[in-house]
C-alpha cells in the first residue's frame, strides 16, 4: 500500500532536507501546497480560475480549495507510491480531509514530526546561510563553508542569509508554529498516525529512522490487508 509522508517540524528542524532525499533515494515526490497553487493559478482549467478569482479578491485559499489542489496534483502518475507532503495539511480540519483523500486514493498516511528544541532551532536558523545560485545550504556553527562567506560549489558567489533570520523574528515563527502546530500534532497522536523522532542528530540518522517508520508501516498495511 502507498504511503502519504507527512513531514512535521518546527521552521529549521530539516524537513526540507529530509524531504529532498526522500524523493532522490525513494522516488516520493514532495509535494509543497504553495508551489502547487502558484503553478495552477498559471493553468487553464476550472480550478485554476476558481484560485486567480480567490487571489485577485485578496482572500485566503479556503481548506476545501486546497484540498481540492492537493487531489488534483497527488492523483498524477509520480505520486501512485505515495508522496510527501509539504506545508500541508496546517489544520485539523485539513487533516481530516486529508483523511478522507488518502481513502479514496487507496493511500496510508504516516506523520513523523521531528523533534527539536527550540533553543538549537534558533542557533540553526541564524546561523543559516544559502548559495544564491545552487541553493546549498551552509549554518555558520554547525556546517560552515570552507572559506568563509561563499559558497563551496560556486566560490565566486556570496552566501546571503535571509531577512527573517533574526533571532526576534525566529522567536515570533518558532511561537507562532507552537500554537498552530499542537493541535495537529494531538490529531495524529489521537489516530495512532505519528512519529516522533530526535532531530537533533545528523540528517542521514534522522533519514534512516523515517525510512525505518515508512517500511514498517508499509509491513503493518500489508499485514492488515490479509
Amino acid at each position: 500500500m502507498s504511503k502519504i509522508i507527512i513531514l512535521m517540524g518546527a521552521p529549521g528542524a530539516g524537513k526540507g532536507t529530509q524531504a529532498r532525499l526522500l524523493e532522490e533515494r525513494r522516488g516520493l515526490p514532495q509535494i509543497s501546497t504553495g508551489d502547487m497553487l502558484r503553478a495552477i493559478a498559471k493553468a487553464d482549467t476550472r480550478l485554476a480560475h476558481e484560485v486567480r478569482a480567490v487571489q485577485a479578491a485578496g482572500k485566503l485559499i479556503s481548506d476545501d480549495m486546497v484540498i481540492r489542489v492537493v487531489n488534483e496534483r497527488t492523483s498524477r502518475e509520480d505520486c501512485r507510491h505515495g508522496y510527501v507532503l509539504d506545508g500541508f495539511p496546517r489544520t485539523t480540519a485539513q487533516a481530516a480531509m486529508l483523511e478522507r483523500l488518502a481513502v479514496e486514493q487507496g493511500n496510508n498516511i504516516v506523520a513523523v514530526f521531528v523533534d527539536i528544541p527550540f533553543e538549537l532551532l534558533e542557533k540553526r536558523a541564524a546561523g543559516r546561510r544559502t548559495c544564491p545560485v545552487c541553493g546549498e545550504i551552509y549554518n555558520i556553527y554547525s556546517k560552515p563553508p570552507k572559506s568563509q562567506g561563499v559558497c563551496d560549489i560556486h566560490p565566486e558567489a556570496e552566501l546571503t542569509q535571509r531577512t527573517d533570520d533574526t533571532v526576534e523574528k525566529i522567536k515570533v515563527r518558532l511561537e507562532t508554529y507552537k500554537q498552530q502546530t499542537r493541535p495537529l500534532l494531538d490529531y495524529y497522536n489521537g489516530s495512532k498516525h505519528l512519529y516522533t523522532i530526535d532531530g537533533t542528530r545528523e540528517p542521514e540518522a534522522i533519514y534512516a529512522e523515517i525510512v525505518g517508520v515508512i517500511d514498517e508501516s508499509i509491513k503493518l498495511g500489508s499485514a492488515s490487508t490479509v
